[in-house]
Formats: C-alpha cells, structure tokens, sequence
C-alpha cells in the first residue's frame, strides 16, 4: 500500500503560471497545452494561476487560483507592481499546497520559478523553471524597469537552483544559458495556439463577411497592440498599400477596445479607415477560419528574441506570411516560408504589395509554411519533449 502511495505520488505535479488564465495570449494557450499533455503523459496536475481570466476545463487537471482581495480584473503583459503584488498571494498558496500535497514536480512559469523553486526545496520536491519572454521586451519607464530588474533577479535564480530549465525559443535558450553556462537548457517550443483545422463552410463564409467585393485581397494580423509587436509599423504601412493596390483590405484581430478606437481615428486621418476591419479578439478555436479566409497574414515583430506565437498559426493555416526579419521571426521564418522585409513601414509595405500581386509565390510560400508544421510544430512533439524533461527530472537522484 505505501509503495502504491509513492509510486502515485511521484506523478503529482503542481503547475504555476503567474499569468491570467483562462486568456488568449501566448502564456496562457502554451500552459493550457503544457498541463493537458502532462494530464495525458499520466501525470496528477494542479494548475495554480491568477485570480483573473475565463474559466476553461482541461482533463485531468485541476485549476485553482489566488485570492484576490483587491478585485483585480486585469492584468496585462509583462513585469508589473500590480502583477509583482498577485504574485505574493501565488507564492503563499502555492506554499500550503506544496504541504500538503508533496508534489514529485513543482514547475514554475517565468517568475513563478523562483516560487517552484523555493517551494520544493522546502517540501521535497524537484523544480522545473519555464523561460517565456526576453525580459528586454519590457523595458519602458523608470518604475518598470525597476520592477523587471527585480524580476530578473528572480529569473536567475531560478535557472541557478532549478533541477531542469526549458524555454521556448533558441534565443531564450542562450539568454538562459548566459546566466548559468553549465545548465542543460531544454528546447521546447511553442506550437499553434488552436489544433482544430478551419472548417471549409466556416471560412467561406468568413471570407465572403470580411470582402468588399470578389476582387478584394483580404491581409491579416492577430495579436496585442505591444509596441514590440510592431503594432506602429504595421499601421504606418496601411495607407501605403491602399494607396497602391485598392483591392487590399486589413482585418485586425486583437486590441482593446481604446486601442482598436484610437487607431481606427488615425486611419480616418490618413482616409485609410474604410480598408480596414478591427475584428476584436477571437477564440482560439475559431481562429483557425479567419486565417483560411485570407490572402496574406503579417508578423510585423519589431523586438525580443522568443518566437511570435501567430506565427505557428500562420504556418498551421497554409497561407502566405509577410514578416519582418527580426530575430524573433527568423527563429523559424526564412525566405522559403514567408517574404522577410526590413523593419520600415514602406518595406513592410512594398512587401505586402509585392505578395498581393504574385499568386503563385503565394501558394508556394503557403505550401512549405504548412509542411513545416506537420513535420515539426505539433502537439505530438510538443508532448513528447515535455515528457521527456520530467523523465529526466524524477530520475535524477
């Protein structure tokens, strides 16, 4: 019976992302998967998150969340002293759970490492550290700088003391790397944020919702309005394509409310207003049609060096991709899979137009996007990578 009891023990896992959760944003999809793959490798996992964000059931996984005393109802991207304070009521919670529980793992997402890592080093467990963002794409005023110094701290402490770190990206992977020469850093990356497929019926009548006319050539981005996003490039390229090619029409997915407002008196400013649609946020599972509705789909990234989640999508949905050649999108995009531009609004621009016009390279760019993905980014590699790191980490002794 006690051996049982251990033997059972030793697939508890208490999961922690200090992030909202259930919201589509990068973080939040990648841990829906990271838990659900853990739940379907066997393992008993309690995923502890923020007091804010959808409710969403995953099988096999537990969800609990912090108090929240002050009755927070958003919490946005990055270091912040409103995410610093959430974050307390997360160590305390994860504190009592790890107690009472004895997890085998306790795996911390970003700063929530330093709270694994702590946490199993006081009720025996093994601390797996999870890298998501290059804190340099934070970097704004005075105040949040010195907030992520402090977060940064935390950062390297976790790579120190933690018995396995993973991040996203290669270039995550050498920043932790810096940190601590002699850890092994695994390599786990991000896959599309949806595994449903667009429907045929969906996206025809997606497509057919969003054109002006059987001429118009429909180009998309998803995603925050984060200035690292590229979100001021893209805008300034807008009024440059419609001046040259008519038949274009952007649709946004993204952005708040005041952001989608602001922008949309801008464009009217520059009489750009009426070739664009600002779609708002859009479940993940219906995603998957909007980007089938399209011609194009752009990645204007402008900074950090961890792979843009949308991308994945892009490949996923077998369209072609315009994209800045930034280091975050060359992480997976080269000049067979999307056309990289420099990071001005008039090459971003003269890209756009350049793909609008040439169909077959189109369909060809489309074709190695989606291939790309079938061979590599999926959710049956995903898993096995994340399995193979817990093996690693419960057999060390």
């Amino acid at each position: 019976m006690a051996e049982q009891a251990q033997a059972q023990q030793s697939r508890r896992v208490l999961y922690i992302a200090p992030q909202p959760f259930f919201e589509w944003r990068g973080s939040p999809i990648r841990v829906s998967y990271a838990v659900r793959a853990l739940a379907e490798l066997g393992y008993e996992v309690d995923l502890l998150v923020l007091p804010v964000g959808a409710d969403r059931e995953i099988e096999g996984v537990q969800i609990h969340r912090t108090a929240n005393w002050l009755g927070i109802k958003k919490v946005a991207i990055g270091p912040s002293l409103r995410k610093a304070f959430l974050d307390v009521f997360l160590f305390f919670k994860a504190l009592r759970m790890g107690f009472r529980n004895r997890y085998a793992v306790i795996h911390g997402v970003e700063e929530a490492g330093a709270i694994a890592v702590v946490v199993a080093s006081l009720t025996g467990g093994r601390a797996i550290f999870e890298k998501h963002s290059d804190p340099s794409s934070y970097r704004g005023g005075a105040l949040r700088n010195i907030v992520l110094w402090f977060y940064s701290k935390a950062e390297a402490f976790s790579i120190r003391r933690a018995s396995a770190v993973i991040a996203t990206g290669p270039g995550l992977v050498e920043q932790a790397r810096r940190v601590d020469p002699t850890r092994t850093v695994e390599h786990i990356f991000d896959i599309p944020s949806s595994l449903t497929e667009a429907d045929a019926e969906t996206t025809q009548r997606v497509r057919q919702r969003l054109q002006a006319d059987a001429a118009t050539k429909l180009v998309l981005y998803v995603g925050s309005f984060a200035v690292y996003q590229g979100i001021d490039l893209m805008f300034d390229s807008i009024p440059l394509v419609v001046t040259r090619n008519r038949d274009a029409r952007f649709v946004i997915i993204g952005g708040t409310t005041e952001q989608i407002e602001s922008r949309r008196e801008w464009l009217a400013e520059r009489d750009a207003d009426h070739a664009v649609e600002f779609v708002g946020t859009v479940d993940p599972d219906r995603l998957p049609d909007y980007l089938a509705a399209v011609d194009l789909l752009l990645s204007p990234r402008i900074a950090g060096s961890n792979t843009p989640l949308k991308i994945l999508d892009y490949l996923k949905a077998g369209r072609a991709i315009v994209a800045t050649g930034s280091e975050a999108n060359r992480l997976i995009l080269d000049e067979n899979i999307a056309l990289l531009a420099e990071p001005t609004s008039e090459a971003f621009a003269a890209a756009i137009c350049e793909l609008l016009e040439d169909d077959q390279r189109r369909d060809q760019l489309a074709v190695n996007g989606r291939r790309l993905i079938q061979e590599r980014y999926n959710f049956t590699e995903f898993k096995r990578l994340i399995g193979r790191c817990y093996e690693g980490v419960l057999e060390v002794k």
